[in-house]
């Protein structure tokens, strides 16, 4: 889930009044977009710890302000710091399974493992757990527990090793038109949905199977496959998880929320990518560059690898929201806003499988808690006044399926995308962007969600939003978006849009350190992308004191992952440098001649050759004074590379910037490192 999501999911505030109306790393100065959880919205383990509860956090942490995930600090906004007494997992929306960036409690800390001795992020974070629990049994074995485990899966990058992606190979090769469909035929008879739900139709701008050239259709089904393999797996890791509660003999009486989805199923892979942040920088890239750079990769195979960070089509997005016509990034309909949940609790729950109707949000979830357990909302947590909570209580769904509906009024916003749910009835209106479309979206300099056609559906009567109502029903739809406008004044959500404001409109105003030249002694490990220097794109000089050994090799230094960064290395004594725009294409400048042995000052000098934020850049490397090379970077990224990579001096430890020494990684520098300055230059 993304940080919306859960910061919702855990405090039982709506996210735009919490600051959260965007991820993270789009944080802006309107109080719905700042970014950070006030401390007047306690999170339910703070609250838990205090009535006794151990409490504990796994995997991805999308809540701490991008500019304080430094292995400095401050820590106010971490995990630990926020009601959680350990955390073990990445600060950011995504991690690469293989070589994720980790944090235990406050400190960084690397995979225990390599990818080539089997490592991979969603095991570790179930080892780790396990790990946990045995200790709080054998210290604390009468003393409740409150768990949060959170995947990668199923975020982008799909990542997952060959035999489970290859369990699934051929499933998907009549494309997501016909998977949609024998979804929703399973749906209905396993009583999912009701009888009467009626199958929605594809957007107009989102291809059909049949529109995908023949020679491009065994990529887009391995990607799917893949996608498969990763889900799977990530289910049989919290089975693992699940198992080892029941063995422990906690099993019977703890209650398990198993949630599923990634706020919908992600249509950001686009047209299918090897690479997903080139979608979030908004760089349009074709599915025949895609396919001819995964070749050089070693082709399908390299899918699912550490090599890419891929993720699906987004036809493949639609599908898996079946049968609505949502996905991720639009709360306007069923399918970016509606995610399965499953909940266990042997001692007070019969087991059921009944499904229930009744409208429930992430905001229910921490009053549920607190209703179950008796706790009354503290009105102050660490002597500061709480908010009040938005959401409402589900305990008696439970156990009674016709149990009354206690969620009557919810609103859903982001990026300008947004809806009201009332008491059986939903109002939305689509938004500037569609999810699924590359590049910047036409108009959105011009958008104004004035200009916004509203729809209407009876949610009671139109499971999935098939019949738009809003010309039949005026009077109705006048009241739902008069609805909207009071509960979106409530919740600090104006002005809509407003997470459109740093991408794709001001990139330049992405939340970033104050510094302007920094100056760093030695090697330096997991400087998180976004505290580091802004390497690539904006104009800036880089200077290295080093003593270079005869035939020196190893990276100097490395910003970003496999999937796109840049780095400056020595391969047998020539200086090498590289500009990996999300592994589709590849500025390689190379020196003529090997580096003399000896201490040298080495310069690497960036300068955009236009205004435009994904223009063009032009690249210098000196030694000593004397330019060795230069080379233009055609396109550049206007944003982060990666969510998870960082900085490093004198070592690659995250995925492999360059293609060129992956099989050398983490590709040590042979030679010795004096310093490394960075200063911006415009």
């Amino acid at each position: 889930m993304c940080s919306p999501t859960r910061a919702s999911l855990l405090t039982g505030r709506n996210h735009h009044r919490i600051g959260n109306g965007q991820i993270a790393e789009l944080a802006n100065d309107w109080d719905g977009y700042a970014g950070e959880i006030p401390k007047s919205s306690a999170l339910a383990p703070e609250v838990l710890k205090d009535y006794g509860y151990a409490t504990s956090a796994f995997g991805k942490w999308h809540n701490t302000p991008t500019i304080e995930t430094g292995v400095t600090g401050p820590f106010h906004n971490w995990p630990t710091n926020i009601g959680f007494e350990y955390f073990y997992g990445f600060l950011a929306g995504e991690a690469s399974q293989y070589e994720p960036n980790l944090v235990r409690n406050t400190t960084s800390v690397l995979p225990p493992r390599t990818p080539e001795e089997g490592y991979h992020l969603s095991e570790d974070l179930a080892d780790d757990a396990i790990d946990w629990l045995r200790n709080h049994q054998a210290y604390n074995p009468d003393k409740p527990f409150f768990m949060y485990w959170a995947t990668g899966s199923m975020h982008g990058p799909h990542h997952i090793m060959k035999e489970w992606a290859d369990k699934y190979a051929g499933r998907f090769d009549g494309g997501w038109d016909e998977y949609r469909e024998l979804v929703f035929q399973r749906a209905k008879e396993k009583g999912w949905i009701p009888g009467t739900a009626e199958l929605t139709e594809r957007d107009a701008r989102m291809p059909a199977w049949e529109d995908i050239p023949e020679d491009e259709r065994a990529f887009q089904a391995r990607l799917m496959e893949v996608a498969a393999g990763f889900a799977e797996h990530a289910d049989v890791q919290a089975g693992r998880l699940i198992d080892e509660i029941d063995r422990m003999g906690y099993g019977d009486n703890t209650l398990i929320l198993y949630i599923w989805g990634d706020n919908g199923s992600s249509g950001e892979g686009q047209n299918g990518t090897i690479s997903e942040l080139i979608a979030q920088n908004g760089i349009p890239s074709t599915v025949p560059q895609q396919i001819e750079a995964l070749n050089e990769l070693g082709g399908l195979d390299a899918l699912g690898t550490p090599k890419v960070d891929n993720i699906y089509h987004a036809g493949w997005a639609w599908a898996g929201s079946t049968p609505y016509k949502g996905m991720k990034l639009l709360a306007s309909h069923l399918g970016g806003t509606r995610n399965p949940m499953a909940v266990r609790w042997p001692a007070k729950i019969e087991p059921d499988t009944t499904p229930r109707p009744q409208f429930v949000h992430c905001t229910d979830l921490v009053p549920t808690i607190y209703d179950l357990l008796g706790i009354t909302p503290p009105r102050t947590v660490n002597g500061i006044p709480q908010d009040p909570i938005d959401g409402s209580s589900f305990a008696e769904m439970l156990t009674d399926p016709e149990a009354e509906e206690t969620h009557k009024t919810q609103y859903f916003e982001i990026m300008g995308s947004r809806a009201i749910y009332h008491d059986g009835w939903m109002a939305s209106a689509f938004g500037p962007r569609a999810p699924w479309l590359p590049g910047v979206p036409e108009g959105i300099a011009e958008w104004t969600p004035d200009q916004d056609t509203w729809e209407l559906y009876h949610l009671a009567e139109d499971w999935t939003q098939a019949h738009d109502l809003a010309d039949s029903h005026p009077e109705k739809l006048a009241q739902m978006k008069e609805l909207f406008t009071i509960e979106a004044a409530k919740n600090s959500v104006f002005p809509v849009g407003g997470a459109l404001w740093v991408l794709p409109l001001h990139p330049e105003d992405m939340i970033a350190t104050p510094y302007r030249s920094w100056n760093f002694t030695g090697n330096l490990r997991r400087m998180p992308e976004p505290v580091a220097p802004r390497l690539g794109g904006r104009a800036n000089k880089v200077t290295i004191t080093a003593t270079i050994p005869e035939g020196a090799s190893g990276v100097l230094y490395a910003f970003g992952g496999a999937g796109g960064g840049l780095t400056c290395y020595l391969d047998d004594g020539y200086l090498c440098y590289e500009y990996n725009l999300f592994i589709v294409h590849r500025t390689k400048i190379r020196s003529a001649d090997r580096l003399a042995a000896g201490e040298a000052e080495i310069v690497v000098e960036t300068q955009p050759t236009s205004t435009d934020p994904r223009g063009p850049l032009t690249i210098s490397v000196s030694v000593d004074g004397e330019e060795l090379a230069i080379g233009t970077v055609p396109i550049s990224s206007p944003g982060l590379f990666t969510a998870n990579d960082c900085l490093d001096i004198g070592e690659c430890l995250g995925g492999a910037v360059s293609a060129d020494y992956a099989d050398r990684a983490p590709f040590p520098f042979t030679g010795h490192i004096e310093s490394v300055n960075v200063t911006y230059t415009s």
